[in-house]
């Protein structure tokens, strides 16, 4: 993002430059000048909204595209817990089933 701040500045620093030098040099009248800085203005202001656009547009679509890969990756994750709670739940099952027949073993002897 700093190279598109970088890119928004330097079209505005040479727009302005442009202008500075135009309203030096401009051998039309101060009506004409004052339109033509107008017009670049104007121009300047339409490259600077559309390139906010897209940097906008570009920013959006990165972060909803991390949120979607965000959510499967965390729906994965639960999933093996879930597998992994399940067979060490059933872990326990068969260990708690052998200690209660030991017990009746030992109790009988």
């Amino acid at each position: 993002m700093n190279n598109n701040s970088n890119l928004i500045a330097g079209i505005l620093g040479g727009t302005l430059a442009g202008l500075a030098l135009g309203v030096l040099y401009a051998p039309d009248k101060g009506s004409e000048t004052r339109k033509k800085i107008r017009e670049s203005a104007k121009d300047a202001k339409d490259a600077i909204v559309e390139k906010t656009s897209n940097i906008a547009e570009q920013i959006n679509s990165r972060f909803n595209s991390e949120q979607k890969e965000f959510e499967q990756e965390f729906d994965q994750f639960m999933e093996r817990i879930d597998d992994r709670s399940e067979n060490a739940i059933a872990h326990l099952e068969r260990k708690l089933e052998q200690l209660k027949k030991e017990n009746q073993r030992v109790n009988l002897n």
